[in-house]
């Protein structure tokens, strides 16, 4: 599995607007796109970043489902005009699973 590990250092007081539209908005548009999506979490040690991250199965469906939601309406005419002006700085690690890897109900799957 390939996880996408995010964060989001957003301009000062702009983390509850960030948190409000990404789940009314982004997340359920991002689960449509097909991603598993977990977040958005607020940083307990500042309050102007967010950390979430998103699940592919592999890295080839990471760059096709990714590419197909970036290039689709919801991200270009709801989401992108909203978050975008929000974010003074973000930054993602791509990580792979081992064959042990656990998710938090114990499985080793995306499901």
């Amino acid at each position: 599995m390939i996880i996408e590990i995010r964060r989001y250092r957003l301009h000062p007081g702009k983390r509850e607007a960030f948190i409000e539209v990404f789940e009314r908005v982004n997340r359920p548009a991002l689960r449509d796109a097909g991603m598993l999506v977990f977040g958005p979490m607020r940083d307990l040690e500042d309050p102007d970043t967010v950390h979430w991250m998103r699940a592919f199965a592999t890295l080839s469906d990471r760059e096709r489902i990714k590419d197909d939601f970036y290039d689709g309406p919801v991200w270009l005419k709801e989401v992108e005009p909203v978050v975008m002006p929000l974010i003074a700085h973000f930054e993602a690690s791509v990580v792979e699973t081992t064959e042990e890897f656990e998710t938090f109900s114990g499985a080793a799957s995306l499901l």
